[in-house]
C-alpha cells in the first residue's frame, strides 16, 4: 500500500515485477504515469466506495493514464491479472488486511 507522497512518487518503480497475486495498492491516486518502469502492469481505478472506474491492462512502461474519472485510488496488479478476475468496471473491490 502506497499512502505517502514518496511512497505514491516510487510506486514499483524499484521492483524487478510483480509476481502472480502482488499488486500495490496507491491511495488518492486517479492518474499515475510509467516513467522508468521495467514491466507492464494492469492499472485499475477505485472510487472511494470501492467501485471500479476504469480498468487501464497492460499499460506499458513509458505511458501515462492523466485521470481517471471518479476514481480515488489506483490497484496496480500484473499484466494479465485482470482479464484472469474478470474484474469489470463497476465491480466493487474490497481490501481485507492479511499477514
Amino acid at each position: 500500500m502506497a499512502r505517502s507522497t514518496l511512497e505514491r512518487t516510487v510506486g514499483l518503480l524499484r521492483t524487478p515485477q510483480l509476481g502472480r497475486g502482488e499488486g500495490l495498492w496507491i491511495e488518492r491516486s486517479p492518474s499515475i504515469h510509467m516513467f522508468f518502469m521495467r514491466y507492464a502492469i494492469d492499472a485499475v481505478f477505485v472510487a472511494a466506495d470501492g467501485r471500479v472506474t476504469k480498468i487501464v491492462p497492460n499499460l506499458k512502461p513509458w505511458r501515462v493514464v492523466w485521470w481517471a474519472r471518479g476514481a480515488r485510488d489506483c490497484l496496480e496488479l500484473p499484466a494479465g491479472a485482470v482479464a484472469a478476475s474478470g474484474t469489470r468496471v463497476g465491480d466493487r473491490l474490497e481490501l481485507t488486511r492479511t499477514d
